[in-house]
């Protein structure tokens, strides 16, 4: 096999398990691309992503941070690389420009079993929709967005119980194993067939507003747990309890029959808040109060005293 020149682009820790499989294999990075620096936190302190983070660690550089990937010094930079391809994780949408550039062509990694779930948010809406199953895709990048030719797939069952957070480093590593399969394959001219998207097929997985996060009681709990599961840790499914912000970060339906209305605290445990849905209840086990640090719902309990029948849900209009 021979080595290939690669420049790899990303940003976040999602990236960071291919960044390093890659560096530790026969091939050479000759180039890294990320997003810039940007102020974060508290503090608003100007930092490195995670990828910027990890290369220096590698010892790779160049590492390039541009803010308009159409910018000719960039596409002269990149040129200059003469990379054999493109890798792409968990990066922004590259132009035409850029994409061809490598003779090999850009391949991406995508954290789900395309044509579904096409998107910024494939992780937490396949746990959202409740599948029982996602995966890994490695594609040929083209001009329309997570719709290349599919190259290898790896599917990958969905734990009971299982957070976002969970599932994203599990298919990060996963999917780090997939894309080096992928780039061995290009190096050794043993691509399998190239496998077109059937756009029948075709799901979406839209970006996370806080409007998409607020919780809705007035479902089945296994939905509202779906929700809560598919949200953590990030951005965090939410309500509000005693008009402050109630972040939910783990629960777990129960197919109990309860006359309350949905959003009502019908009883307290050590475990949990259980709180009415339509139908069933759901049991509250992790939380974090508006200002506070994340608990367990049983030093929530402890500490603040909830009461059985109050409820849970919209915050009250300020007149």
């Amino acid at each position: 096999m021979k080595p290939l020149r690669i420049v790899f682009m990303g940003t976040p820790e999602f990236a960071v398990p291919s960044l390093t499989i890659i560096a530790r294999s026969p091939h050479s990075i000759v180039g890294v691309v990320t997003q810039p620096d940007r102020p974060r936190g508290r503090g608003q302190k100007r930092l490195p992503p995670p990828i910027k983070m990890a290369a220096l660690e590698l010892g790779i550089s160049p590492i390039l941070q541009p803010e308009r990937l159409g910018d000719p010094q960039f596409i002269a930079q990149l040129t200059q690389l003469k990379a054999d391809l493109f890798v792409v994780v968990a990066f922004r949408i590259l132009p035409e420009s850029v994409f061809t550039i490598p003779p090999l062509g850009t391949i991406n990694l995508h954290p789900s079993l395309l044509p579904r779930y096409r998107g910024a948010a494939p992780i937490h809406w396949a746990i959202i929709q409740g599948e029982t199953t996602t995966g890994v895709t490695t594609i040929f990048i083209r001009k329309e967005v997570d719709a290349g030719n599919i190259i290898l797939q790896k599917s990958v069952p969905i734990r009971e119980g299982e957070t976002a957070g969970e599932l994203h480093d599990r298919l990060a590593t996963i999917g780090a194993e997939l894309l080096l399969e992928t780039i061995n394959r290009i190096a050794t001219g043993t691509v399998p067939p190239l496998k077109p998207q059937d756009p029948r097929l075709v799901t979406h997985a839209p970006k996370l507003t806080r409007e998409i996060a607020q919780l809705n009681f007035q479902q089945p709990a296994h939905r509202v747990q779906q929700w809560i599961l598919g949200l953590s840790p990030y951005p965090g499914a939410y309500t509000y309890w005693r008009d402050k912000q109630l972040k939910i970060y783990h629960a777990r339906a129960l197919d109990e029959a309860v006359t309350a209305d949905p959003g009502t605290i019908v009883q307290l445990s050590e475990e949990g808040l259980i709180v009415a849905c339509q139908p069933g209840k759901i049991v509250l086990t992790e939380v974090q109060l508006e200002g506070k640090k994340r608990m367990s719902a049983g030093a929530f309990i402890r500490g603040y005293r909830p009461r059985v029948g109050e409820k849970l849900g919209e915050k009250t209009p300020v007149n």
